[in-house]
């Protein structure tokens, strides 16, 4: 029966536990404390729930026992460091402001559920160099997912490759895979602060003084850091880490998308000497529980994270640093709505400890809590070694017109053949997924909608088949118009990524191309992407926002921004506040090396102003910009 009330104090030899489940309830229900049994508020314990067994959390002890014979017995209690007091205010916090219900929001705490079971040896599987006697799709899948060299347990295997665990099994039974024992979970090392601290300058050093001054305090403050693409703000903040890691708490490093775990992780293990966690949603379910059970017990000191981390089950968090804290990706809207870098705010307040802003352009509500004073703020004004920004050029598109069915100008095109002869990278930057926006019949003019949303859909070429970008509809691409029955009528009106690459491999037969986008990269094969990028391995870049965001590429000079006034013509009120954030953050990304960088921005907008709109200096105040 759900309790209409939980006392202020909450006693630990009370005979009622009131439990929050994991589900879409307002409160918590009542269970009775079998006699021989100690709760306190926070424990983790399984209880009944009809016929299934459920984990959930005390959230308070009756103060009396009650005569209530219909209450059922609380089945046993996890041995594993309680919920602290902070995190059950958080969450309730979050519950009322977001008007969610509380066990919603529980929910996103345990989100790893294996990890209630302890440590404790497995039996996983890898390929061996055995043939099945009988290959079948399913089997290569599951082959091909056993070869990249990893030992995984039957149903990680199957939920990988898609298929049912019968058929791991059946290859087992040939002996094309094996078992091996998987040992505990294995413990995580302790940083070491003076590992390799990095050279700063003289504006880097009092940016970081400030900050390591603010987090000696231990109490609640907001420190927004604000530096132009390339000052070296990561080494700025990792001070500041280093002096909470040494007043014995935890750190969270949260990052926008995963993307940008896998360079960030490199960055940390450098400077602490020791691999940090990472928490999002590609981690493994095994490594999912060691990091859930070290963030609980306080072994994992560090933790580089997407927005989810942010409710972990912390023992002792003494910072977190929101890095690019501008960026859209720390709101989440479907399930739980919530934003990432608010609750960061709001957990620091309620534990009392500091919380750190990093962005080249700040969000304007940052911005206005800086001007009354609710935040502070430190500034890198110059590029770390070289204090050239890049220098940012417009192209009118109504005098420089590209050739029809292309989307590359001439003076674009000019200026990346330069690049390239140069023997330096160039990147085109185009904020549209997929080959095509919309796709239109010539015969009636028909639009293909989505049946769900009535929004265009997108085709996606590579993958042969259209997409909803709100939804998430999938549909194969028809090969007759579905109104008029006419075949070979269908065309694609106006440039994805995808379009914009096979442009662009026309006009340099020559060029390494890479295509960065997360309909078409992701996981293992965009962190390599990424990698050879930086490496220099391709000379071409073409992608999406994913290549704005924190990316450090020493060898591009030229960014060359397609359609830079697109999300100008949407409905979002936002629009410019974004826009002109998306495009320093992109034109940030040339001239990090030895060379000094250049951005082209094409558009279509009436007016041409040097330094309104569109121009972009990059130091130029978001305020004049909006």
């Amino acid at each position: 029966m759900p309790s209409k009330s939980i006392p202020d104090r909450m006693r630990p030899d009370s005979a009622i536990a009131e439990v929050l489940l994991p589900l879409a309830l307002d409160g918590p229900y009542s269970y009775r404390v079998p006699d021989g049994l100690l709760l306190t508020a926070g424990d983790y314990v399984a209880v009944p729930l009809g016929p299934r067994q459920m984990i959930g959390v005390v959230w308070g002890l009756a103060a009396e026992a009650g005569t209530d014979k219909t209450l059922r017995d609380v089945i046993e209690r996890f041995d594993m460091p309680p919920l602290p007091e902070t995190h059950r205010r958080f969450v309730d916090w979050l519950a009322s402001y977001y008007l969610e219900p509380a066990g919603n929001v529980l929910r996103m705490v345990l989100r790893a559920p294996g990890a209630f079971a302890g440590p404790r040896e497995q039996i996983a599987y890898r390929a061996t160099d055995s043939v099945p006697k009988r290959m079948t799709p399913q089997r290569a899948r599951v082959l091909e997912v056993a070869r990249e060299g990893f030992a995984l347990r039957a149903a990680e295997l199957a939920e990988a490759a898609g298929v049912g665990t019968s058929v791991v099994k059946a290859l087992v039974k040939d002996g094309a895979l094996e078992a091996v024992a998987l040992p505990a979970l294995r413990s995580f090392p302790q940083p070491d602060l003076n590992a390799g601290g990095f050279e700063l300058n003289r504006d880097q050093k009092a940016a970081a003084q400030a900050l390591r001054a603010m987090v000696v305090q231990r109490q609640h403050k907001v420190m927004l850091l604000d530096g132009v693409t390339g000052s070296g703000k990561t080494e700025v903040y990792f001070e500041a880490m280093a002096a909470a890691l040494a007043g014995g708490g935890q750190v969270l490093l949260l990052l926008p998308e995963i993307a940008l775990t896998a360079p960030f992780l490199a960055r940390v293990e450098s400077r602490f000497g020791c691999e940090p966690a990472q928490w999002h949603s590609d981690v493994r379910p095994r490594e999912r529980e060691r990091v859930w059970r070290g963030v609980a017990d306080g072994s994992a000191r560090i933790v580089v994270g997407a927005r989810s981390a942010l409710f972990l089950p912390w023992k002792k968090l003494g910072l977190i640093v929101v890095d690019e804290e501008h960026e859209s990706a720390y709101k989440q809207d479907d399930g739980v709505p919530y934003h990432a870098r608010d609750m960061a705010v709001l957990y620091g307040a309620l534990a009392k400890f500091p919380v750190v802003l990093s962005s080249a352009t700040p969000s304007l509500e940052t911005l206005v809590n800086v001007d009354r004073g609710r935040y502070g703020v430190v500034k890198l004004k110059d590029r770390h070694g070289r204090p050239e920004l890049p220098e940012i050029d417009l192209i009118d598109m109504k005098t420089a017109t590209p050739e029809p069915g292309a989307w590359i100008s001439p003076p674009l095109l000019a200026q990346v053949t330069q690049a390239l002869d140069a023997g330096d990278q160039a990147l085109l930057f185009l904020n549209r997924r997929g080959y095509a926006p919309l796709t239109l019949c010539r015969a009636c003019g028909h639009r293909l909608e989505c049946p769900n949303c009535a929004a265009s859909l997108v085709e996606h070429r590579f993958r042969r088949q259209l997409m909803c970008h709100h939804c998430g509809h999938i549909e194969p691409m028809p090969q007759a118009c579905p109104k008029c029955g006419v075949e070979g009528k269908m065309v694609p009106v106006g440039p994805g990524v995808e379009r914009l690459a096979e442009e662009a491999a026309r006009r340099f037969p020559t060029a390494r191309i890479a295509i960065l986008s997360s309909d078409l990269s992701r996981g293992t094969l965009l962190r390599d992407a990424l990698r050879d990028v930086a490496k220099g391995d391709y000379n071409l870049v073409i992608g999406t926002q994913l290549v704005a965001k924190g990316h450090h590429f020493p060898h591009l000079t030229l960014v060359g921004v397609v359609d830079a006034d697109l999300a100008l013509e949407s409905s979002d009120p936002r629009g410019g506040e974004r826009t002109w954030a998306l495009m320093a953050q992109v034109a940030g990304r040339s001239g990090r090396g030895e060379k000094p960088g250049r951005g082209f921005l094409r558009e279509w907008l009436k007016d041409v102003k040097p330094k309104g709109s569109l121009a972009l200096h990059v130091d130029v105040d978001p305020y004049n910009f909006l």
